[in-house]
């Protein structure tokens, strides 16, 4: 009788020790979720504010009881932020393309074609990542430059049609789907090319997504480039708008409508996570294959 209850009571303290754990694991989540979100809520919460009520807050105010669109259409009137979105959506979609028309081929090779220094020239194109970006500026710049592509989109979009990590990502991907598919596909007369579209992409197409997801994110937050390599404003994109809507529209002190203009570009980030998240996850957590 004396050990039911003392199993009954160590069952009772292990429930308790695990809704406690279970507890805290939820209140770590919503205090990081809440200090994670906290910079879009005033971000937003910035940009309907009108200038005069934001200017007269001596301490910031967690509300607003006056709430204005007027910012949001001073945004696309103090500079062409129309125009600018046409032009990052060239920029994005055409660098994002190429890059994959790039990379696809480029870890196949490296991780099913067999030939003389294979391992060396990977191991060497590995070492590329090390070096920082901003070593790599100045002589992206000169050639730009001296090809007369300034002010152009192939001389926005041609510095950034690669990238070591992503072949490195897809690579470690292709390799982990069993090497016995290639060969019977090879002996079924079947072609590189079309057993990279018809067996490899589609079953890494959850990491296919996930690059491209990221390399769009990178190029519509594109800045140190595109205002180095323009000073036109026709190819200016919406990373630009911001900072000539700090200079040239409203002076550096009408930060509502700097942040109407920043919600403005951050939509579709945000649209695009809210619609590919689930692929997003399954291509970072997934090892390339379930088998």
């Amino acid at each position: 009788m004396q050990s039911d209850e003392l199993k009954q009571k160590n069952l009772s303290a292990s429930l308790f020790a695990q809704k406690s754990g279970h507890a805290l694991v939820v209140l770590f989540l919503t205090i990081w979720a809440l200090l994670v979100l906290f910079p879009f809520y005033w971000m937003l919460l910035t940009s309907l504010k009108s200038y005069s009520a934001y200017n007269a807050e001596y301490i910031p105010k967690f509300f607003t009881l006056s709430p204005t669109l007027q910012n949001y259409a001073d945004a696309f009137t103090a500079v062409p932020l129309a125009r600018y979105f046409i032009n990052t959506v060239i920029f994005t979609v055409a660098t994002t393309g190429i890059m994959l028309f790039v990379i696809i081929p480029a870890a196949f090779a490296f991780s099913r074609l067999q030939f003389r220094g294979k391992d060396l020239a990977f191991m060497l194109f590995l070492s590329l990542m090390m070096i920082p970006n901003e070593l790599v500026v100045i002589t992206n710049f000169q050639t730009i430059t001296n090809w007369g592509m300034r002010n152009t989109f192939w001389g926005l979009i041609l510095p950034s049609v690669t990238s070591v990590f992503y072949i490195y990502l897809l690579k470690e991907n292709f390799e982990q789907i069993p090497e016995e598919l290639y060969k019977a596909a090879k002996v079924d007369g079947t072609s590189d090319l079309k057993y990279l579209f018809k067996v490899m992409l589609p079953i890494c197409r959850p990491t296919v997504i996930t690059i491209t997801i990221l390399k769009i994110i990178e190029c519509w937050n594109a800045y140190v480039w595109p205002r180095l390599i323009t000073d036109d404003e026709a190819y200016f994109l919406v990373s630009n708008g911001i900072q000539e809507i700090r200079e040239n529209g409203f002076g550096r002190e009408n930060i509502p409508a700097m942040m109407a203009a920043v919600v403005v570009i951050s939509i579709p980030l945000i649209v695009l996570f809210l619609i590919f998240h689930k692929k997003i996850m399954a291509g970072v957590s997934r090892g390339g294959t379930k088998g």
